[in-house]
């Protein structure tokens, strides 16, 4: 298996630190709103990473963070009236929300920002102690990115440039700084937010800080895989490297995997473009698997363009293969019932010498799927691996085929689906009397032009996990 590797920009073999053993960091949102395709991607990619790893035996101790005390969420906190911590348990719970509707599996552990003030100021403590951070006069804690020579080498910038007004990202209340590119570790409190009592002032952390401290209580002093968007890579995750191998003494992570960019139509997501969709908006016109579905079509490292026409495109060939897939679940029912009472292996429950042949092509398909998963997780290719089969599947299975074959296709499309998130089988559940009833009350409401009434019903339903489209045929119905 190989990963390229952002450290030295090339693959490289992937061997980790403790054999069969993966230890991941996937840096995580900063939840202050509902998140966003853009950070859909991350979620996604690393999700099936993680899956991956799993399928080829791996045990993956996999960490992804909240990021909970943040400028966003204490303005957004000012803005309501209410704590800060209000706002980000709700956004918390909304973004897990998403992430299911994603299939996205929960991380080994979510650790948040705040409940992890003890391991920071420890860690800036040892820091200062070793002569790689400095207290400001206000009680800001700066790290000094001189005392580390490898600072950049993530980046691939040096400090030279870096002063040379490369550095896009800046700090308030620089005065304090010896040198222009030192970073925030500790800063004061402002009127309003939540602070935490420190040797230094009462304040709370800079944001890189809170990843090192993370990592390194969840999965030790190395790592084996630190991940997320390539905007993460500098300065984020520049130094988190700087702060973690300082204080450590040891290199932090052995493999850096960063995600493309997202754009919508071919223009950067912005708000004041009119063109930033949020996961939740989405999941009010397309089944959420769709999405992912999406995500996966292209190689995580690659930029992808989001658009209505991708997004079709999408769900056709999902729909393809949900439909090969539900074809072999009734030709395996049909062949279970043909070979009833008859002993294990005898009949129509043997693979005939032709289905054998095919059983063997398909065999191929999956080295051919392995062997893109493990040239730097390959997942466009991994899928069109996936079409093959079901190419195969639809020619040469049918009422004729042994329920050996049948169901060793059905098997194994599940099975390489699954590693990549995908859900191929389709529960289709009876409503209940009260969402008829709802769904009923909706339409005699938009009949008498009562608007405000219908789309109050709508959002209820929505709550409830119903999702409705109103099509020229009337209104159909699917669960988020």
């Amino acid at each position: 298996m190989k990963i390229f590797n952002t450290l030295s920009r090339r693959k490289e073999e992937f061997v980790p630190l403790e054999p069969g053993k993966v230890k991941m960091y996937v840096c995580g949102p900063t939840v202050y709103n509902y998140i966003h395709i853009g950070n859909a991607r991350p979620m996604i990619v690393f999700d099936t990473v993680r899956r991956y790893f799993e399928y080829k035996g791996y045990e993956v101790n996999f960490v992804s963070n909240f990021t909970d005390v943040d400028d966003k969420i204490i303005n957004k906190a000012l803005e309501e009236g209410v704590d800060a911590s209000v706002i980000s348990e709700r956004f918390i719970a909304e973004c897990k929300k998403d992430m299911a509707g994603l299939n996205v599996k929960p991380a080994t552990t979510h650790p948040q920002a705040t409940k992890e003030i003890e391991g920071m100021l420890a860690m800036i403590h040892t820091l200062i102690e070793k002569g790689h951070a400095y207290v400001a006069a206000d009680g800001t804690v700066y790290f000094r990115t001189e005392s580390f020579p490898e600072y950049g080498k993530l980046s691939h910038k040096n400090l030279d440039e870096l002063q040379s007004g490369f550095r896009e990202i800046k700090v308030t209340g620089e005065e304090g700084k010896e040198d222009p590119n030192d970073f925030v570790l500790w800063k004061p409190k402002k009127e309003g937010e939540p602070y935490w009592e420190s040797p230094w002032c009462e304040g709370r952390p800079g944001w890189h800080i809170e990843c090192s401290v993370m990592a390194k209580r969840y999965l030790g002093d190395e790592i084996d895989i630190h991940a997320g968007g390539e905007d993460l890579i500098f300065p984020h995750h520049e130094n988190e490297i700087a702060q973690s191998e300082c204080a450590n003494g040891k290199p932090f992570a052995k493999y850096w995997m960063h995600n493309g960019f997202l754009n919508i139509d071919n223009k950067k997501m912005s708000k004041s473009l009119g063109n930033f969709f949020t996961v939740r908006e989405i999941s009010e016109k397309y089944d959420l698997q769709v999405l992912r579905f999406f995500m996966l079509s292209a190689h995580y490292r690659s930029p992808l363009n989001f658009s209505a026409e991708l997004m079709e495109a999408s769900k056709n060939g999902l729909e393809r293969i949900r439909t090969a897939v539900g074809k072999l679940a009734e030709l395996q029912q049909k062949a279970l019932a043909a070979t009833a009472g008859q002993p294990v292996g005898a009949g129509a429950a043997s693979m005939t010498a032709a289905e054998q042949e095919n059983a063997a092509a398909a065999k191929d398909l999956v080295a051919k799927y392995e062997a893109a998963m493990d040239d730097d997780f390959n997942t466009a290719d991994a899928v069109s691996a996936v079409f093959e089969l079901v190419k195969l599947s639809n020619s040469t299975a049918d009422e004729g085929s042994s329920q050996a074959y049948v169901s060793y296709l059905k098997e194994t499309i599940e099975k390489l689906c699954d590693v990549m998130g995908i859900v191929t089988e389709v529960k289709h559940e009876a409503l209940d009397s009260e969402i008829e009833a709802m769904i009923r009350a909706r339409q005699e409401a938009r009949k008498a032009k009562n608007y405000a009434l219908a789309d109050e019903i709508r959002g209820k339903l929505s709550d409830m996990g119903i999702i409705l489209e109103d099509t020229r045929e009337g209104v159909k119905w699917r669960r988020a």
